[in-house]
């Protein structure tokens, strides 16, 4: 379980690095455009990089199941997020590939360490 943990934190890690650092290429694999203004990179660089690079690491930090599971809460999160937009906003298999990844980080994160 300590492994898998681990390894949930890095990988929030390190997609977290990607939109925290190269907002303009995690926002052309997110089909989004920046427009005019920075706010587009400004939201990318905090809510899909910086924030899960802070979840990963304040989870290592901490390095308790309840850190960890909350890593998982987080993730699933995401999930519950692109799930809707699957139903509402339409199918595309990338939003099918993001929702597998984000629900396959945080079901077993929030199941691991809450049993």
């Amino acid at each position: 379980m300590d492994i898998l943990n681990i390894l949930f934190a890095l990988a929030s890690i390190g997609l977290g690095v990607f939109g925290w650092l190269a907002p303009k290429y995690t926002m052309g694999q997110l089909d989004m455009s920046g427009g005019d203004s920075t706010m587009a990179l400004s939201e990318v660089r905090a809510s899909a990089g910086a924030l899960f690079v802070g979840m990963g690491v304040g989870a290592l930090l901490i390095g308790t199941p309840t850190a960890y599971a909350m890593l998982g809460f987080c993730w699933c999160g995401a999930a519950v997020g692109r799930a809707t937009s699957l139903v509402i906003d339409g199918r595309f298999k990338k939003k099918w590939i993001y929702f597998i990844v984000e629900a396959a980080v945080g079901v077993p994160a929030v199941f691991l360490n809450l049993a």
